[in-house]
């Protein structure tokens, strides 16, 4: 080979190693993020609802990831308007005899003008979860290469990262619940050169005439602290009696520090190798009828504390408390090329081509989301689950419990996250205050009764008007979720607490059903199918001469809602009190009474009936899909139990479409699910993606953010995955044809048992089962097993429709084999 040939032959090679070498570092860079875990983007966000959360079940905030002009926009999970206060009416209930004749005679329209003058809670209205701060940081960064930012599920870490004139900036946001702050950490690759200024800005509400003396104080203490302080705004005379403090507290490591001296509100970090800052607020609210809190003091606490340690620690204890939740779950689906392009890219891929590890990510945002806002000792997640950037946000940003919190709380057992209830079964305990109050004063009953939505304040009368406000099973609904954690934790304590609250809300409607015209039926009346008004008799939009306004009335007898709701109740009661050996006569008298209940129609149109009386639909399209509680989220409908409604359900779904909002498409994929279609809840699913879901994978409700389709995903997934509500274990009962094969570790299913399980092929392949409470294992398969525990084979049991069922002992683990 000559000298020319040879270096030919160098060039070629070496061109060859170069493309090899690009080749692999963009593969390498494409592949740095675990598609199941870690949504990311070539781009900061441009919208709040893009923006990436974080949250430590008190503290939230949502992080744009700019690089000039960072926002970070905090939340306070007690932030209100007003302050305590009662809506409830005194001697309403004078009035319920004639509005229940009303109903029954069919004149829903006088009967809603009546509720509404003698029964409806005031204010109206309730007070508004409210946007606390937002820290803006400015950088001289305008043209940056090599941009990202992502969410770690795994860490629960926002990260930031780009080059600017050949410097490698690094940004992480991490909210730890073990110190109570939200921390930024700002770092990069070569010494001093961090430069910014930060602020921190308050929030007013100019937007609403009701709003009244709202006010903020932003100003900076020296010592790199800049603090905010206020107080809630007054709203329908209910005044505002939160007060809140909010500082920043930074920590460079070089360079200097100053306070504009003009505005004391600018904090100046120049030239530093890296920064911390820390975020801390709180209020002064103890609990809904306590506001005697010092939120100085707390927060002079959390920055006590915050002095004796270092972001290195801060951090680790946040990893090891987050971990401890988030990694009890995994789940595994097919990885495609797709898989690995950043989260909004992704979102427009599945449209045309496979990507099931999407359903993994949106599965695992669901439960880092519930972890994020949802602690023991927090506030539930509200509409917005702790995310809130408004004043005056959609639909108060508070509790709809007409499906929206009971949706934030679905996957909350089976995602192996049971102590994350306990916000909930708090704040349905304290609704037992004015809710026994209610059922007295408006319906003259014992125990407890609850509507459709409820605030900080834990007001439980009607609200919103008579076409909303008379549901009267939101405090029934909230309180299956209780006796859900015990059939899944199976823990006797735990019903013993909660044992009052679930007779007491027995004890209301066995006072409040009234028998059906004609018919051997008992009834709740008034009542409704949220939020869609039927199409008969006496039924349309009208005038209202008091209030100037046209409505439309939902008000009915019986809608089917209510009666599963109460079937699933009674039943629930009845089996509490077999547990606990208590009250054997009272669950007689209700056993008998929920054998009184409406039965499951079918109209003459061939769906599932929506009220006692055949009453057409108004939207057809509606969003609520109410009348289907029955199937799912709750155990009165099913495939094996009520066959011949199956084809009524399916009906309905079908003409409501596959469409609606976020939550209403995630309440459709969990139904999908039950009906064993699980093709079509992946399409459903995927329709939400592309037409309900921001690029943050937040839900969007109309054209509004919610929290609530997020979570309800994750629930749609399990059911996918597993079902447990019949008493056996059915594992891939809804299985997509795309996810043939895939791991799902962890899973928690009724009676207390955790799985880990794999399958191949769209069967199982094996399965590991962890007994917490000692229980008889009963599971459906078709193929031979054998069952090890410890070395030993354990006796397995052959019964009908292909269930088999072994014996375990409590904390023991069993290993199923496929044969």
């Amino acid at each position: 080979m000559n000298l020319k040939n040879v270096l030919v032959f160098l060039i070629i090679l070496t061109t060859v190693s170069i493309n090899g070498q690009n080749a692999s570092v963009t593969k390498t860079d494409s592949k740095k993020f675990d598609p199941a875990t870690v949504l990311w983007y070539k781009q900061p966000a441009k919208i709040w609802e893009e923006a990436l959360p974080v949250g430590n079940g008190r503290l939230g905030g949502m992080v744009y990831g700019r690089h000039d002009e960072e926002i970070i926009q905090f939340n306070e999970d007690t932030y209100y308007t007003g302050g305590p206060y009662n809506t409830v009416v005194k001697g309403g209930y004078k009035a319920l005899p004639e509005i229940q004749k009303l109903i029954f005679d069919g004149e829903p329209i006088k009967a809603h003008k009546l509720f509404g003058r003698t029964m409806m809670g005031y204010p109206v209205e309730q007070m508004k979860y409210q946007s606390l701060a937002n820290l803006y940081l400015f950088f001289n960064n305008d043209e940056v290469e090599d941009y990202t930012r992502s969410l770690d599920l795994k860490t629960g870490i926002v990260t930031v990262k780009y080059k600017f004139e050949g410097v490698n900036y690094t940004r992480e946001i991490i909210a730890s619940e073990i110190d109570q702050t939200i921390a930024i950490r700002i770092t990069a690759d070569k010494k001093g050169s961090i430069s910014f200024g930060a602020q921190l800005r308050g929030e007013r509400n100019d937007a609403h005439s009701n709003y009244a003396t709202d006010y903020f104080q932003m100003d900076g203490l020296g010592n790199g602290q800049l603090r905010l302080t206020g107080k809630s705004a007054d709203y329908l005379g209910v005044e505002g009696k939160l007060r809140y403090e909010a500082q920043i507290k930074a920590v460079p490591e070089g360079g200097t520090m100053t306070m504009d001296n003009a505005t004391n509100t600018i904090l100046s970090i120049k030239d530093a190798d890296a920064v911390t800052l820390y975020f801390v607020a709180a209020t002064n609210f103890v609990n809904y009828k306590d506001v005697s809190g010092d939120q100085q003091a707390r927060v002079a606490e959390m920055l006590a504390r915050l002095e004796k340690t270092s972001f290195k620690d801060v951090k680790e204890k946040a990893l090891t408390d987050y971990k401890k939740l988030f990694d009890r779950v995994s789940l595994t689906l097919p990885t495609t090329e797709n898989s690995y392009l950043p989260t909004d890219e992704r979102m427009q891929k599945i449209q045309t081509s496979p990507d099931p590890q999407l359903s993994s990510l949106c599965y695992n945002f669901g439960r880092y989301l519930l972890i994020s806002s949802s602690r023991p000792g927090t506030q539930p997640a509200n509409l917005q689950g702790i995310w809130n950037n408004k004043m005056n946000p959609a639909w108060d940003s508070k509790y709809t419990t007409n499906i929206n919190i009971e949706m934030n709380y679905w996957a909350v057992e089976s995602g192996n996250l049971p102590e994350l209830l306990e916000p909930l079964t708090t704040m349905v305990k304290e609704l037992t205050d004015q809710g026994a109050q209610v059922a007295k004063e408006h319906y003259g009953a014992r125990g407890w009764v609850f509507h459709q939505n409820t605030d900080l304040w834990r007001v439980a009368a009607p609200m919103d008007g008579p076409t909303w406000g008379t549901f009267t099973v939101g405090g029934a609904w909230l309180t299956t979720h209780l006796w859900e954690h015990y059939l899944y934790t199976q823990d006797k304590e735990h019903l013993e607490d909660i044992y009052p609250v679930m007779k007491g809300s027995v004890e209301f409607f066995m006072d409040f059903l009234v028998k059906y015209p004609g018919k051997d039926w008992l009834v709740t009346n008034p009542s409704n199918s949220p939020e869609n008004p039927p199409e008969g008799k006496g039924y349309q939009y009208f005038f209202d001469e008091v209030t100037a306004s046209y409505y439309f009335t939902t008000i009915a007898a019986g809608s089917t809602i209510d009666m599963q709701i109460l079937k699933d109740l009674f039943s629930y009661y009845a089996s509490a009190t077999e547990v606990l050996g208590v009250d054997k006569d009272f669950a007689k008298e209700v056993l008998e009474a929920r054998s009184k209940l409406v039965p499951s129609q079918v109209g003459k149109d061939g769906t599932l009936q929506e009220w006692t009386e055949d009453y057409g639909q108004m939207e057809k399209n509606h969003r609520h899909a109410s009348h289907l509680y029955g199937l799912y989220p709750g155990n009165v409908i099913s495939v094996n139990k009520t066959p011949e409604l199956i084809e009524p359900v399916k009906k309905v779904l079908e003409l409501r479409g596959d469409g609606a909002s976020g939550w209403s498409r995630a309440w459709k994929v969990n139904l999908w699910a039950r009906l064993r279609d699980g093709d079509r809840a992946n399409k459903v699913f995927k329709g939400y993606l592309k037409e309900q879901c921001y690029s943050s994978l937040f839900a969007i409700c109309g054209s509004q953010f919610q929290v609530d389709a997020s979570l309800g995903m994750a629930a749609g997934v399990t059911e996918m995955l597993l079902q447990s509500q019949e008493g056996y274990i059915d594992l891939l009962p809804a299985l997509p044809s795309e996810w043939s094969e895939g791991q799902f570790d962890g899973v928690v299913a009724r009676g207390g048992f955790e799985l880990d399980y794999k399958w191949k092929n769209s069967a199982v392949t094996s399965l590991e089962v962890r007994s917490n409470a000692g229980n008889v294992f009963s599971f459906k398969t078709d193929k031979k097993v054998k069952v090890l525990s410890s070395g030993k084979q354990i006796k397995v049991k052959k019964e009908s429709k292909g269930i088999v069922n072994f014996k375990t002992e409590k904390g023991k683990i069993y290993t199923v084999e496929v044969i």
